[in-house]
């Protein structure tokens, strides 16, 4: 995998660069700052960019603006963003863009290698990769929200999975549950969240994302 990452801390910058090209992936540019990801981008063409959000000169939107820009310009390239708290307004801004090839990590899961290389592989191959924390946040936003109410325990359970990227079989090994269980508690859930027109495995989970923060 052919990847451009932008982190503005040298040593993590560093750190990264050496964890992914260990892993076998080509760091084709390391970049501290929006801008210079933008260009980075714009030369490399990479399979993905992993970014921070809070980036110079102001340290506040620079990164997220950059990977929202990306995310226009080249929607084949997979974008996953870092971020050191769970930044609600930022998530919604790239959670409610296209519906595939989409990240939003806290920068504690880069900490767990094994998470953090599997959520690479899964927004490069067109899915999604939500951090579990994030998930949390906006389903303890959204309970006061009727329809939410309806979902039993099971069902919040197999709606957090799935709002993290997982797939059914992902969800039922991870819940100890049948993959049949999975499939028929998700079904009910769109019904439930009105969703159910929706189609395809990356949408259905941003659907899902943008119904909880909105």
């Amino acid at each position: 995998m052919r990847i451009v990452l932008a982190e503005d801390s040298i040593l993590l910058r560093e750190g990264l660069v050496r964890l992914l090209t260990e892993e076998g992936h080509e760091v084709v540019a390391a970049v501290g700052d929006g801008v210079s990801l933008i260009k980075a981008t714009e030369e490399h063409t990479p399979d993905l960019i992993v970014a921070d959000i809070r980036m110079p000169p102001t340290h506040t939107d620079e990164g997220i603006r950059a990977a929202l820009e990306i995310r226009t310009r080249w929607p084949e390239i997979g974008v996953l963003v870092l971020s050191q708290h769970v930044e609600k307004n930022y998530a919604a801004q790239l959670l409610t863009t296209d519906s595939a090839r989409v990240g939003y990590l806290l920068k504690d899961r880069v900490a767990q290698v094994e998470e953090f290389l599997e959520s690479l592989e899964r927004v490069h191959a067109g899915g999604a990769a939500i951090d579990p924390e994030v998930v949390r946040q906006l389903l303890a936003r959204t309970t006061h929200v009727d329809p939410l109410g309806k979902l039993t325990r099971r069902e919040r359970e197999v709606l957090a999975e799935m709002a993290q990227g997982h797939t059914n079989a992902a969800i039922a090994q991870k819940l100890s549950i049948a993959q049949s269980t999975v499939e028929k508690n998700a079904n009910t859930i769109f019904e439930k969240l009105d969703l159910s027109h929706t189609t395809g495995y990356s949408r259905r989970v941003l659907a899902v994302l943008r119904y909880l923060g909105s």
